[in-house]
């Protein structure tokens, strides 16, 4: 299936290439088009991170529509069929060959504007895209290795003797974990399916002369700080619902304690008269 895919994608550029070789012949001041050239790299490649959930824009060669014969958007995306998106000057035709993907699409007509839009995008949109601008005087190109950043959920709690746990969840790349003041660390990370980490951080600081720590989490898409108090010599059953059930168990008790206490002292009261009487 992805092979007859990449046939129909690379058919298309082909056509592409026979229908420039056709008419670029009829093209008229290829000198001066050539000066204007002269400043634009023929093929560029850019790495261009992105956010989740925004909406990204890439953009072709800066030239001049009036120049242009065809413009091409070449889209590969791991796991998928090859992705083109074509347009013809001459004939005002755009072609698609492969491309399913709804939330791709030209910024608006290509005779308007040839820049690619992606909104919003996803994690699976991780991929090499690549503008091809066929002109008289030659064929011009635009690559840009995207990649999706998804920014971590980060968490901090203290889960026993003075051990504190610090993660940063889901993130894509992996987040970095740093601890002030330093403890005694161990870090870990889970791989997830769809590309994004959580690393996990335990941090121990013996003694009491530590009363607050921080977890500072570094990641592309921004930095986060947390702090927390360390218990002193007070042990956690790193259970916050299992704390809970000892918390009220420790109060009932106390309660049961001062219900009984009274009644003890008065019954013992009662058989002290009774046997004064006796």
């Amino acid at each position: 299936m992805h092979t007859l895919g990449k046939m129909s994608a690379l058919r298309l550029l082909i056509s592409i290439i026979i229908m420039v070789s056709a008419s670029s012949s009829s093209c008229m001041d290829g000198k001066q088009m050539t000066q204007n050239y002269s400043k634009i790299s023929a093929e560029v490649n850019i790495s261009q991170p992105v956010l989740m959930d925004t909406n990204a824009v890439l953009c072709c060669p800066p030239i001049a529509f009036r120049n242009l014969i065809v413009i091409a958007w070449e889209i590969i995306i791991r796991g998928q069929p090859s992705c083109t998106k074509a347009y013809r000057k001459e004939t005002n035709e755009t072609k698609e060959a492969n491309c399913t993907d709804e939330r791709i699409t030209w910024v608006s007509t290509p005779d308007q504007n040839s820049d690619l839009q992606i909104h919003p995008v996803a994690i699976t949109h991780d991929g090499y895209y690549r503008c091809i601008m066929v002109t008289p005087d030659g064929i011009f190109h635009r690559g840009y290795h995207l990649q999706v950043l998804v920014t971590p959920e980060v968490t901090l709690f203290e889960s026993r003797n003075r051990t504190a746990v610090c993660k940063a969840v889901a993130g894509k790349p992996a987040a970095q974990i740093s601890w002030i003041p330093e403890g005694d660390c161990a870090t870990k990370q889970e791989y997830w399916g769809n590309g994004t980490v959580t690393v996990k951080s335990m941090c121990h600081w013996e003694g009491h002369n530590v009363s607050t720590v921080t977890c500072h989490v570094s990641h592309l898409t921004g930095n986060k700080s947390l702090y927390i108090k360390l218990n002193s010599g007070l042990r956690s059953s790193g259970s916050p619902a299992l704390d809970l059930l000892i918390i009220l168990y420790v109060k009932l008790s106390l309660f049961v304690v001062i219900l009984v206490m009274p009644g003890f002292v008065f019954f013992q009261r009662i058989n002290h008269i009774r046997l004064q009487h006796w």
